[in-house]
């Protein structure tokens, strides 16, 4: 039996965390996962929240790794794979069913609890808060401070811990900047039975109205709901404080009568953001508006490899939600790093020491790769903003599509250059 065997930390409860920890898991990897939340209570993952689009060379991937495919399919479908986009003034100039798409949307409640529900009790640590972590120690490990539950130290620390890492200023100085847009949220309950001629609008998948550098966009969920979000584009990061501190019902006339606001939208889409308003004070007394500036980290963002410490997801390449590659890299990182830890574990037989020496060049080789993979997504995702978020986003957006599914077309077609004999 080994002396010791190696100690993993993975600072984060998000599907970048829960996904590495359960791939550990399903090959008898002991580990911890602190996570600064409570644990949710099945009523709070019922309710309504964001989708999520996973791709099948990351997201889903992962999920088939885990072996929760069946059951992720089962989960999936609440908000559909169509698309639909209009103009400022409500017009649909483009709508499709997701015929071509292979992209199934889960809610992120949904896809909390299938991978929690899989890991052994105790692996998580709720209400845990890291509040410092040192340098790397003299034998190989890492201290982290959980203030009230004191310091641990480890072999091996994963942030999977978001935008503001803790664990990623171990790394590098380096912090995410004003991305230029914020995003205010709502959500509408029940609307089809509500609001039919809104359901019917906005339609069973996701739905954007895009024009003068703004957006309204919605996503269908949980509850029969609508999820409604509105990104504002704002030079200033703290323009969107005065909004921050009204309620939805208050903030609803300065959005809908500021002309660089939504002032000059049309009736259509006035109505939905309307709705949107009324709906979230009803259901929230008192609550003020859910508005967030969005950030993002330097696009190619790297550090100096050190041993026994790294990051994924979002703390390692945060970007905007342009391109929906936001949690499907943090999944692709959790599976890669994953089979890194394991190759490094069952080589060293559970020796400690030898753990450290096999992880470190895989850690490097893993960190390597996922830098290059990150910033590949974070160019898309911001030339993607540059699209949406023109003037004319709408009609941009529309030839995204048209091109997209074209190119998918021919790529189906016996004449085409790409189809393998």
């Amino acid at each position: 039996m080994p002396s010791s065997q190696p100690k993993i930390a993975i600072i984060g409860g998000g599907p970048a965390g829960l996904t590495v920890g359960l791939l550990l898991h399903n090959r008898g990897i002991p580990f911890t996962i602190f996570e600064l939340r409570q644990k949710p209570t099945d009523e709070e993952l019922a309710k309504p929240c964001g989708v999520l689009d996973l791709h099948e060379e990351s997201g889903l991937a992962a999920i088939r790794e885990c072996g929760l495919y069946e059951q992720f399919l089962q989960l999936a479908g609440e908000c559909t794979e169509a698309q639909k986009v209009s103009d400022k003034d409500g017009n649909i100039l483009y709508t499709d069913q997701g015929e071509l798409s292979e992209r199934p949307e889960i809610s992120r409640h949904a896809l909390t609890k299938i991978l929690s529900s899989h890991l052994p009790a105790g692996s998580i640590k709720w209400g845990h808060k890291l509040l410092a972590t040192s340098s790397v120690t003299s034998n190989g490990m890492t201290e982290l401070n959980f203030g009230p539950h004191g310091k641990h130290t480890f072999d091996l620390v994963i942030g999977a811990d978001g935008a503001w890492s803790r664990v990623r200023n171990i790394l590098t100085d380096v912090k995410p900047h004003y991305a230029r847009v914020h995003c205010i949220t709502m959500t509408v309950r029940q609307i089809t039975a509500k609001y039919p001629h809104l359901a019917t609008f906005v339609g069973s998948g996701s739905f954007s109205a895009l024009g003068l550098r703004h957006g309204v966009m919605s996503q269908r969920g949980p509850q029969d709901s609508a999820r409604i979000y509105i990104f504002l584009t704002m030079a200033d990061e703290h323009l969107g404080l005065g909004l921050a501190g009204l309620t939805p019902a208050a903030a609803k006339d300065r959005l809908l009568n500021d002309d660089t606001l939504i002032g000059r939208w049309g009736t259509a889409i006035k109505e939905l953001v309307t709705v949107a308003c009324n709906e979230e004070t009803n259901d929230n007394p008192g609550a003020t508006l859910d508005i967030k500036p969005l950030y993002m980290l330097p696009i190619g963002t790297s550090w100096e490899h050190k041993p026994g410490v790294t990051v994924i997801g979002d703390a390692a390449h945060l970007m905007c939600p342009w391109a929906g590659e936001g949690v499907n890299l943090a999944m692709w990182d959790s599976l890669l790093l994953a089979r890194a830890i394991i190759k490094a574990y069952e080589s060293a037989n559970q020796e400690r020491t030898l753990f450290q020496e096999l992880l470190s060049p895989l850690l490097n080789e893993f960190e390597a790769d996922m830098v290059a993979r990150a910033k590949e997504k974070a160019e898309e995702t911001h030339r993607n903003g540059q699209m949406m978020f023109g003037e004319n986003g709408a009609k941009a957006f529309v030839e995204f599509f048209e091109n997209a599914y074209a190119m998918m077309d021919n790529s189906l077609s016996p004449t085409s250059t790409n189809l393998k004999a």
